[in-house]
């Protein structure tokens, strides 16, 4: 599946290097630390990519539990090409995939102030737990 829209090129699982998803990840979210995105996107149901001009500027990922649960992933648009309706499109695309891989549910945790986002692409209120791993008592 490749989709182009105002000269933003959408793309469904493309060939896509450390390199590239990196520079998108450094320049989109403080204190990102380098990753090896290989292993990552072996194990995802899919991810769709935004190119403009062969610039990686959008990124989302689908992990899932194997069944019918997906869970949407690291949305990424580059500082410099936000709020040009690109997330909304990475996510729609996203969905999409998702259902015609036999999903019926797509999960999405976020930061307040992303809510707006997530409520303009479709995701309503859900009950959820978080434990955090990484703290001895579990907390947030």
């Amino acid at each position: 599946m490749t989709r182009r829209e105002s000269s933003i090129e959408y793309s469904h699982r493309p060939a896509i290097g450390n390199e590239a998803l990196n520079a998108l990840f450094f320049a989109a979210w403080e204190g990102h630390q380098k990753v090896d995105f290989a292993s990552i996107l072996q194990r995802s149901l899919t991810y769709v990519c935004a190119h403009r001009a062969g610039q990686l500027v959008g990124f989302v990922n689908v992990a899932w539990d194997g069944g019918v649960h997906a869970f949407l992933l690291d949305t990424t648009v580059h500082p410099e090409f936000q709020r040009q309706g690109i997330g909304q499109e990475l996510v729609r695309l996203a969905a999409q995939v998702a259902r015609e891989q036999g999903c019926h549910w797509l999960h999405v945790d976020f930061e307040p102030h992303l809510e707006a986002f997530y409520r303009g692409c479709g995701f309503q209120d859900t009950w959820a737990g978080l434990l955090n791993l990484q703290k001895p008592d579990g907390g947030v």
